[in-house]
């Protein structure tokens, strides 16, 4: 039987994210992909439109949303100034690897590079930010092409891809003929698979990395039973956290800059680190000719390209992070001493975070809003000294629950970012923010309330960047430059405006009883925690510095 229909190129374009199984697209329409918003019209009952108030907001929803789902998010936007507005949200796709396709409307292919109005090459502007991207200039490759896109954002190591499509060739006719996604190919095991076990088993004091990849590959089992197995203390990323349950006795705590001093002082001690889907970042790995100096590495990543790219390994396996410990499982001796294992955990217990403060801890408030939502719960970020907070107090017990901007530290990610792990859960996420990356897309509070998202927002409000001032303080000679906001936001009454409930909370003896106020709110809330504009995130490894010169405390600066 012949399938094949006559369609527009916007028909296309939608009956192929049907096939994709998309169910929502985030967006924002205008004149040059006006045609794919009415094509989004006729099949409302297949796929839905979710409009947001800027097209950055619907870029970190569809980013939210991917990182929520394990699905590829989708958005939508028109030319010029429209595609524009997604590049920070792609930016932050591709540095966190989070699957994305960006579709573009663009002005008829006869009017491109002429300077017409609305007119970007947002081809060129997105290249280095993208997987690939795609001007269709023909609307006999427009199906090919959407599939491929997908393809290529959701295999390997995942990221946004962007499809880029004048408003002619939405308009002109096509033959179309309806395909069943393919099946994604499995990623090659590239590495001495014997070599890695032999180096495991040669191990007195294994130590494993986690990072954003073991959530990508939900390679969180197999982490669990690879640590269980060799007794092997686990530390992680921020990209990293709830691949392994903060619960388990295994489970060491945060590395990096605002990492567990415990881990700090701890993975000086091991002999091989396992790093499993961690890159290395400048944030884990700041003083690389130092880093981990006296063990070797082991190296477990799906891309080839980060192999030795920031570190030194002495052995590695590329691939997907699920496949290889399924793989390397067998190869390693089982451990019943755990003589290690017992002198981290010690360690961690002697060395916990500290209160922030006396009036109003931030940790105190993040620790009970923990204890309200439920393991199932997403938590977004913004970015700042509420995001590091976040990290290293929220106990996340499973994958794809902490979105959080971690490779381009983009404020205002948060809001956006939980609308869409809203559409993804069909439950009602947390928002950590400060009122510094709020101010940013504080617009999208009427979006949360418009699609009833019930998003419970603690905004901690300091009336300063925070942790702009905190560097200031620490290396700036006090030198508050731009970083003292002095906002007149009344953000209890600016909550109410855009229809959503909010609370102010002061002090630690309120805590309880507003956060359970929150919970028991079904509408969209936000909660303004009022915090000391001197609060500060410790531990901190100065930049440039080794692990060993970790600064515990405020007073040891």
């Amino acid at each position: 039987m012949d399938n094949k229909k006559q369609l527009k190129g916007c028909e296309i374009i939608v009956e192929c994210l049907i096939e994709q199984g998309v169910e929502y697209v985030f967006g924002y329409p205008g004149g040059q992909i006006i045609d794919t918003f009415d094509a989004l019209y006729k099949r409302s009952g297949k796929i839905k439109q979710i409009l947001t108030c800027h097209e950055q907001g619907a870029a970190h929803a569809a980013d939210g949303y991917a990182r929520a789902s394990g699905k590829c998010g989708v958005v939508i936007a028109t030319s010029g100034p429209g595609a524009t507005n997604l590049v920070t949200g792609i930016a932050n796709a591709y540095m966190d690897s989070v699957p994305m396709v960006a579709i573009t409307g663009n002005v008829p292919v006869p009017l491109l590079g002429r300077d017409s109005f609305q007119e970007v090459d947002i081809a060129g502007i997105t290249m280095p930010i993208t997987k690939h991207n795609y001007i269709v200039k023909d609307v006999r490759s427009l199906a090919a092409v959407m599939r491929e896109a997908f393809a290529v954002a959701m295999s390997g190591r995942r990221g946004p891809v962007l499809v880029d499509v004048p408003k002619d060739v939405q308009q002109a006719l096509c033959e179309y003929e309806p395909t069943a996604p393919s099946a994604l190919p499995t990623a090659k095991i590239r590495g001495d698979m014997q070599a890695a076990a032999n180096a495991v088993n040669a191990a007195k004091r294994p130590y494993i990395f986690v990072g954003g990849g073991c959530i990508s590959s939900g390679a969180s089992n197999a982490v669990a039973a690879f640590a269980e197995k060799l007794q092997a203390p686990v530390c992680s990323s921020v990209m990293g956290l709830g691949a392994l349950p903060s619960s388990h006795p295994l489970f060491a705590g945060l590395v990096g800059m605002h990492g567990s001093a415990a881990v700090a002082k701890t993975l000086g001690r091991c002999d091989l680190l396992i790093a499993l889907g961690a890159r290395f970042s400048d944030r884990v790995a700041q003083n690389r000719n130092s880093f981990m100096k006296g063990a070797k590495i082991l190296h477990v990543d799906i891309d080839d390209a980060e192999i030795d790219k920031n570190v030194r390994t002495d052995v590695f396996l590329t691939g997907d992070v699920k496949n290889i410990l399924e793989k390397l499982l067998p190869l390693v001796e089982k451990r019943t001493e755990a003589s290690w294992a017992d002198e981290v955990r010690a360690e961690v217990k002697n060395r916990p975070f500290g209160a922030v403060s006396n009036i109003l801890c931030p940790r105190k408030v993040i620790e009970c809003v923990c204890k309200a939502a439920g393991a199932d719960t997403c938590v977004a970020t913004d970015v700042g000294q509420h995001q590091m907070w976040a990290a290293q107090s929220y106990g996340f017990e499973k994958p794809r629950t902490f979105l959080t901007s971690g490779g381009l530290g983009a404020m205002g990610f948060g809001m956006g970012a939980a609308i869409g792990a809203a559409f993804a859960t069909k439950k009602s996420p947390v928002l950590f923010t400060g009122d510094g990356s709020f101010h940013m897309n504080l617009n999208e509070l009427a979006t949360a309330v418009k699609y009833k998202c019930a998003l419970k927002i603690f905004l901690f409000n300091n009336n300063v960047l925070g942790m702009v001032r905190q560097w200031q303080t620490m290396f700036y000679g006090g030198r508050y430059s731009s970083t003292e906001l002095n906002l007149p936001t009344d953000y209890v009454s600016l909550a109410r405006a855009f229809g959503a409930e909010a609370f102010t909370l002061n002090k630690n003896d309120d805590i309880k009883d507003v956060v359970e106020k929150a919970f028991a709110t079904e509408n969209t809330v936000l909660v303004n925690c009022v915090i000391g504009r001197d609060d500060t995130v410790f531990p901190m490894i100065p930049p440039g510095k080794s692990m060993d010169e970790i600064i515990e405390k405020r007073e040891d600066v």
